[in-house]
């Protein structure tokens, strides 16, 4: 059974950072992508960053030059450094595993970003 579990969400002010991190268990075989993708309260969820197997990267406009994503595929880790924190970071963020055709959510981690 395919288990993802997020750590790292919190509180922090603005011009901050923290550090997000998600580790799937279960998975045997190559994972193709690991990403990110937050939700804020009356919103769309939304990609924040993701990245393939290869270290392709993707990331959202309003986060470019902000965070960071890194993986590691022996571990099966993915982290988000968020620096430079902004009030509009806010949201629910959740881990992403893609795996061929199959998806992976985690249970999301509470971000939130005070003045």
């Amino acid at each position: 059974q395919v288990q993802l579990a997020e750590s790292g969400g919190g509180l922090v002010q603005a011009g901050g950072s923290l550090r997000l991190s998600c580790a799937a268990s279960g998975i045997s075989s190559v994972i193709n992508v690991m990403g990110w993708y937050r939700q804020a309260p009356g919103k769309q969820r939304e990609l924040v960053a993701d990245m393939s197997n290869i270290g392709t990267t993707t990331y959202a406009d309003p986060v470019k030059g902000r965070f960071t994503i890194s993986r590691d595929n022996a571990k099966n880790t993915v982290s988000l450094q968020m620096n430079s924190l902004k009030l509009e970071d806010t949201a629910v963020y959740y881990c992403r595993v893609v795996r061929g055709r199959y998806n992976y959510w985690g249970q999301g981690t509470q971000v939130t970003v005070s003045s």
